[in-house]
């Protein structure tokens, strides 16, 4: 780990689990925060018609995620301090596995050497809240094998995952300020 990476906390899961909503309340409550990339490669990418979609370059969208995330990880080791990360280098990994395809060697690389704190919070498939729209195409139950994959990525790569409860925004936010001021 890198000096500051002790202070950097993933919020991982699959598609519409409140992810963003939740990291949203805690930049609210004055957190810093690291977007994730793929809603706005998304966007960008449908912009100019171009070919990194998931629906059309699966590989290519990979690519453009970690590109996205290893920024995310310098700009917050040049800011320090406590950063939430809405997912992380893991995440790449995992959906990878997900879409059949083989994870390159510098996606490996880039999982290990980009670290996180150990302790991932993990947003579970919550029926109640999951929406699709333009941006996200998968149905739940690609939501429920997304969340499978990527939770397994972070454990394959060392991390230790605690599942958010089920719970308004504001008990998440209360229990994940609670996990982060236990961890130390």
């Amino acid at each position: 780990m890198s000096r500051n990476d002790d202070a950097f906390f993933v919020i991982t899961g699959g598609p519409g689990a409140g992810k963003t909503t939740l990291l949203s309340a805690l930049a609210a409550e004055g957190y810093a925060t690291a977007p994730e990339g793929g809603r706005a490669i998304i966007r960008d990418q449908m912009a100019i018609d171009g070919p990194g979609l998931p629906w059309r370059d699966k590989a290519l969208f990979a690519e453009l995620m970690l590109g996205w995330d290893m920024r995310s990880h310098a700009e917050a080791r040049e800011r320090g301090g406590l950063v939430l990360f809405d997912r992380g280098v893991p995440d790449i990994a995992g959906y990878l596995g997900l879409s059949g395809l083989a994870i390159p060697a510098h996606v490996e690389r880039a999982a290990r050497q980009l670290r996180y704190r150990r302790l991932v919070f993990a947003a579970p498939p919550w029926r109640a809240i999951f929406a699709g729209d333009a941006e996200r195409k998968q149905d739940f139950a690609e939501a429920e094998r997304t969340f499978a994959a990527v939770t397994g990525a972070y454990r394959d790569f060392g991390y230790e995952l605690v599942e958010l409860p089920f719970a308004s925004v504001a008990e998440r936010v209360a229990f994940v300020r609670a996990r982060i001021a236990a961890a130390g």
